[in-house]
């Protein structure tokens, strides 16, 4: 099977529609995939539920979907760098389920290992345990959190193979793996593609059972958030 699309747009072609879940991966503007999250942008489906991170930067990222209105949903850990986010939040425009970042990254992983639900302390006496099932364990009280499985994951990784074998670069695997597994159909953009077995499988981050659609993007923006730069 042919996994392989020419573009970012192609490759969303037929399997994105209004109402959908979408996962997303990165942590800021650290390894997010730049091309799929334009082209989800420019097809026009809205009322998305998006599970990330945070919703990148305004103007970048997840940032330009905020703008768009095409997302009615966010699930996400970290809030603090949209200042649209931020808005449609408090106006009550946009619906967050806010998520502590270990357990969103859990709740991934679980949904992308067939798991349906599980007991974390995180939370507990919070708001985030708010409507939640707790259960004490060995004294100590839990919240159970339900995994998450996306309609479509939006991956972001350095190298595939034509099969859809992946690679991450350093610190921007970040929550692209958990992502990919989590979602029923996973497109990847990746930097470089090779042919089936230039990759060593010791070297696999994520195999390509998780991929169904890939598309390159070899010179990506790679935005800073925050730039520092020392005073001459």
């Amino acid at each position: 099977m042919n996994k392989v699309y020419p573009d970012a747009a192609a490759a969303l072609a037929g399997i994105v529609q209004d109402g959908q879940t979408i996962a997303v991966g990165g942590f800021g503007l650290c390894g997010i995939p730049e091309a799929l999250i334009a082209a989800l942008r420019d097809s026009g489906a809205k009322g998305l539920t998006a599970i990330s991170n945070n919703a990148g930067v305004d103007g970048f990222g997840l940032g330009q979907l905020l703008e768009t209105r095409q997302i009615k949903k966010m699930i996400s850990s970290y809030v603090g760098e949209n200042k649209e986010f931020a808005r449609q939040y408090l106006a009550g425009e946009l619906e967050l389920e806010f998520t502590p970042q270990g357990t969103l990254a859990e709740k991934l992983r679980a949904g992308g290992a067939g798991i349906p639900a599980f007991f974390t302390k995180t939370g507990v006496g919070t708001i985030v345990a708010d409507g939640k099932e707790i259960r004490e364990f060995d004294g100590e009280q839990y919240v159970m959190e339900r995994a998450l499985v996306a309609d479509v994951s939006l991956v972001k990784a350095w190298k595939a193979d034509k099969a859809g074998n992946l690679l991450y670069r350093k610190t921007a695997r970040n929550f692209n793996p958990n992502v990919a597994a989590a979602g029923k159909i996973t497109v990847v953009e990746v930097e470089e593609l090779v042919e089936v077995g230039e990759i060593d499988p010791d070297e696999v981050h994520t195999p390509g059972i998780f991929v169904h659609r890939i598309v390159v993007n070899a010179t990506p923006e790679k935005r800073i958030e925050q730039r520092t730069v020392r005073a001459n």
